[in-house]
């Protein structure tokens, strides 16, 4: 019986395998997959998994927590504003060796410890993400709109897609960490969802997967919607019911939808295997947006 079930989903996942095969896919690698050990285990299997299969993966991944735990070693202060972390010379230093000389070599190294040909990049390397200088303005209702210097966090301008591309014809996986570099070679820390939906944008994409510590997008009693179209997510996106840091990862999906990419995806990091449930079962997990 056991071995009939596996068969059978072996044949579910046939047409999914066939609709994939030779197309990238961007995953946001970030939250507690990143520091659980068996969700860090799962996960590489999983994108080793892909590419075996002939899908073209490229992980793009966070490190707020680990960012975080450093600076606090260091005695250097922590301060938000508006869900961004501000970003002085000191503390682009830490985010800049804790994202690019830790973190993704941590991955590059889980990656291939499975099986895989994992290379690490950050925007610097080959000019691979070109950024500015985020100005982040906030309009007030009876009074003038308020400018916030954030310091050193930028936001992207453009995407080297040519060495993805080279990587991937050589049949290496990118983790790219979400630092940039503008013209002038300043480097800017930047939110990791902006990054993947920058990069799944310009290399067009079939999928964007957003892995998150919640199941999905709620509705307002508290179910997931597993599919919405990008008219019903503005819609929900106007009425409240998708808050908080929901709101920045729809906003990404939705860009990303109008930039080429046929579907994007919020799904909970935090079960084993959920890229694998997303993309190859029928009934998938967490929430899908769609044109």
């Amino acid at each position: 019986m056991e071995e009939s079930l596996k068969a059978k989903i072996l044949l579910e996942a046939l047409p999914y395998i066939k609709d994939f095969y030779g197309r990238t896919v961007v995953i946001k690698y970030g939250g507690h997959a990143m520091i659980d050990e068996e969700l860090k285990s799962s996960f590489a299997l999983n994108i080793v998994l892909l590419k075996y299969i002939g899908v073209n993966p490229v992980v793009v991944h966070g490190g707020g927590p680990q960012i975080g735990k450093m600076l606090k070693q260091l005695n250097i202060p922590s301060h938000f504003k508006e869900g961004f972390r501000i970003t002085d010379d000191a503390t682009m230093d830490v985010v800049e060796m804790v994202l690019v000389g830790k973190v993704n070599k941590e991955i590059v190294n889980l990656v291939n410890l499975k099986g895989g040909k994992a290379v690490g990049l950050s925007g610097k390397d080959g000019f691979l993400i070109k950024a500015r200088k985020l100005e982040m303005i906030i309009d007030k209702k009876d009074a003038p709109p308020e400018i916030i210097d954030l310091g050193k966090v930028g936001e992207v301008v453009s995407v080297n897609t040519a060495l993805i591309n080279s990587l991937q014809k050589e049949g290496f996986i990118p983790i790219l960490a979400p630092v940039g570099v503008d013209e002038s070679g300043e480097t800017y820390n930047i939110n990791a969802d902006y990054v993947a939906s920058a990069v799944a944008s310009s290399l067009k994409a079939t999928k964007l997967i957003l892995l998150t510590d919640v199941p999905g997008i709620l509705n307002e009693d508290g179910d997931v919607i597993s599919s919405l179209t990008k008219r019903q997510s503005i819609e929900l996106l106007g009425k409240g019911i998708i808050k908080g840091g929901m709101i920045p990862k729809v906003k990404c999906c939705l860009e990303a939808l109008e930039e080429g990419v046929e579907k994007t995806h919020i799904i909970d990091g935090r079960l084993e295997n959920s890229i694998i449930l997303e993309m190859f079962t029928k009934a998938g997990i967490g929430t899908q947006i769609v044109s």
